[in-house]
């Protein structure tokens, strides 16, 4: 009989936003979350898993992230609350499979076979650390990365909140130096340096919730708005060149052009998919 480690709460994503969802997760101290895609209907479903609290009644515990997921606006039929055995940290693997991206990536997890058409291999096990390549933000940043890199491989990277560092990795396989993978979460940090490993691509993976004091030639950043707009300050002296920020929804977008655009950068483009955004920035020459 397998031992019981944790409690992961699912909501569907038509009850929940992302960002309510988020917020939820981290005020409920989560070990980690994730994004479940059904690939017929597209439907998604956001997922936190909670570690037990000895001091407190499993009946407790469960009714503490119900209360919770009520309060964010999810409805019961939406919510559900399951105890995971000690194989939970590999429950993510059942719903990702490899997959095409922009025009010459392809990125997989390990247990999926490489491509066959030539295409840029890339493979990443996150474990919990977020970021698959599956959610729209991270195809979109992709994509982005991609189109710099082909014109010109950057001589420096940052890649604020990497998470598994999926995106720090692309822009090693695709010919980028000095690469910086900042996150703060522990979990992330160390994701980014094993996935690294796994690619043979060279990067510096850092505990962080500020970006350096610095400058890349190309700054990635896919996090949420929220944080976005609070860091404009500290992280627009970083981009030596080009910004890529993603993790924002269409509607938000015109806040953070606003407020890059306010402290010297210059949107050059933005690109939607299913609803959320990527909107890309260069600082001009003087």
């Amino acid at each position: 009989m397998q031992a019981i480690t944790c409690l992961e709460l699912k909501i569907s994503g038509q009850a929940v936003d992302e960002t309510r969802f988020s917020h939820l997760a981290e005020s409920l101290q989560t070990l980690g979350t994730s994004i479940e895609t059904d690939y017929d209907s597209q439907q998604e479903t956001h997922i936190a898993w909670f570690a037990l609290d000895d001091a407190m009644g499993l009946e407790e515990q469960r009714a503490r992230l119900a209360a919770g997921a009520l309060l964010s606006g999810a409805t019961p039929e939406h919510v559900q609350i399951t105890l995971l055995g000690d194989d939970w940290e590999t429950a993510w693997q059942k719903y990702w499979k490899a997959m095409p991206v922009g025009e010459k990536l392809w990125v997989r997890p390990s247990f999926c076979d490489a491509p066959t058409d030539g295409r840029m291999d890339i493979v990443l096990d996150p474990g919990m650390a977020f970021g698959t390549g599956t959610h729209p933000t991270t195809f979109l940043c992709l994509q982005a990365i991609e189109r710099y890199c082909l014109q010109h491989p950057p001589e420096s990277v940052l890649d604020m909140g990497a998470g598994s560092g999926l995106l720090a990795i692309t822009a090693g396989k695709l010919g980028a130096k000095d690469i910086h993978a900042i996150d703060y979460d522990p979990i992330s940090v160390e994701a980014s340096a094993v996935n690294a490993n796994i690619n043979a691509v060279s990067l510096t993976s850092a505990l962080g919730d500020t970006p350096p004091q610095r400058s890349f030639e190309l700054v990635v950043a896919n996090i949420l708005s929220g944080p976005l707009l609070g860091m404009a300050e500290t992280l627009t002296p970083c981009v030596g060149k080009h910004l890529i920020l993603s993790g924002l929804l269409e509607k938000q977008v015109p806040l953070n052009i606003r407020t890059y655009e306010a402290l010297g950068l210059t949107h050059i483009a933005t690109h939607i998919m299913d609803d959320w955004a990527v909107v890309e920035y260069k600082k001009l020459e003087k």
